[in-house]
């Protein structure tokens, strides 16, 4: 068994690798009213590409990452997609076109993919049972800080350095994390155990995932609610600043956001015992769809006066985090359930063909801004729709499934 870090420490440091997932995409936010205005000021929605660019290079990474770490041992992942990482936000520091941009951030989004998946793997290595799922625990909740924060970090660093200083952030931050791993974190994965990759089995593995009906349909719909919160994040600022007003305010009000959005994490953890995860994704679904069916009504029809127009956006965006909490951790247990025997495998998978799906969604409905939340209501609710028949249809095929066995 690999040296452990004292419990403090390791949980810190685990939650600093997964935080660089947050911290690349909400720092970014404030930014992007400026970089818009330098390198996109004919079509200033074409900024939140930049955002989706991160998530589409993190998704495809993420297919691969799990078989290498398996390969190659977790810390070597860990810091060559540290390295990955810095290229990407370096030319992403000296880009002078939207276009390098997008690229710069894409080629960021495959070295963020090792932290993901390897940090996972790590703690797998060291903990197991209720000692790993308490420390996941008090990580996640470290975790969900970043949100909240992220935002007004990038706006204390635009203010000092200009939108150009967080990408030297960003620098900062991977060469902190990637010392921290060198330094103290010894190889978790030892080499007897360690599997080399082999096209035959990787392509079996995939054409299991992918042959399995009720996993699929499963990531189906996660890869919708993975919609719904990219598409939310990448128009939000612009709904906060265009249409409101309150572009000044913005990461104050974000923050307030992923605290809200925080707790959910809490009352899944409270209730899943005792509902099941599929009680509470059709709850949280039915809710996401009844409420904004319910907004997109009343912005459509101009029912709101100006003054409680910003109110109730806000209250609806904060529901839309909040009950995405209940949605994306369950369906994704859901889709893992007839996995396990090929979990590291599946898990990126699963993971890379949600998160693609996401960005295929979210980049049409963020393009579609038109000065007014309207866009994004009506998807959130089409998206939502969806994702309750994909559950519903999951239930039908269970159902299936355990008639013959029965007999």
């Amino acid at each position: 068994m690999p040296k452990r870090l004292p419990q403090a420490e390791f949980i810190a440091f685990i939650a600093m690798l997964f935080a660089t997932i947050a911290f690349s995409i909400d720092s970014m936010l404030p930014a992007l009213p400026e970089i818009a205005a330098e390198l996109s000021p004919g079509a200033p929605n074409r900024a939140q590409l930049i955002l989706t660019s991160f998530v589409l290079g993190m998704g495809l990474g993420t297919f691969v990452t799990g078989p290498l770490a398996d390969a190659f041992g977790r810390r070597r992942v860990i810091l060559g997609g540290a390295v990955v990482y810095m290229i990407g936000a370096t030319l992403a520091w000296r880009a002078g076109t939207l276009e390098l941009m997008l690229a710069a951030r894409f080629l960021q989004g495959l070295g963020a993919a090792g932290p993901r998946i390897a940090a996972i793997a790590i703690v797998r290595d060291l903990y197991a049972g209720r000692q790993m799922a308490r420390l996941m625990s008090f990580v996640m909740m470290v975790f969900t800080l970043v949100p909240a924060v992220a935002p007004t970090i990038g706006a204390g660093i635009i203010a000092i350095a200009g939108w150009r200083g967080i990408f030297g952030a960003f620098l900062l931050f991977s060469l902190f994390s990637a010392g921290w791993l060198a330094l103290r974190q010894e190889e978790t994965l030892a080499p007897a155990n360690r599997r080399a990759i082999r096209p035959r089995l990787l392509a079996r593995g995939v054409v299991e995932v992918f042959s399995n009906r009720m996993v699929m349909i499963a990531v189906l719909a996660q890869g919708l609610c993975f919609g719904i919160l990219f598409a939310n994040i990448s128009s939000i600022q612009q709904i906060f600043d265009i249409t409101f007003h309150e572009g000044a305010r913005f990461p104050l009000w974000f923050g307030m956001i992923g605290l809200v959005a925080a707790g959910s994490s809490l009352l899944n953890a409270a209730l899943v015992g005792r509902y099941g995860m599929r009680y509470l994704v059709r709850i949280a679904l039915t809710s996401q769809l009844a409420l904004s069916a319910l907004m997109t009504l009343l912005f459509w029809i101009g029912a709101l006066p100006p003054t409680a127009s910003f109110a109730i956006y806000l209250v609806w965006t904060c529901a839309v985090f909040f009950l995405n909490g209940l949605t994306l951790g369950n369906l994704n247990s859901m889709a893992m359930e007839p996995m396990g025997h090929i979990a590291g495998m599946a898990a990126s998978v699963l993971g890379s063909v949600g998160t693609v799906i996401a960005v295929i969604i979210a980049v049409p409905v963020g393009l579609a801004f038109d000065g007014t939340p309207l866009p994004l209501m009506l998807a959130t609710m089409l998206l939502a729709a969806a994702a309750l028949t994909l559950v519903h249809l999951i239930q039908r095929v269970e159902a299936r499934d355990v008639a013959p066995a029965a007999e």
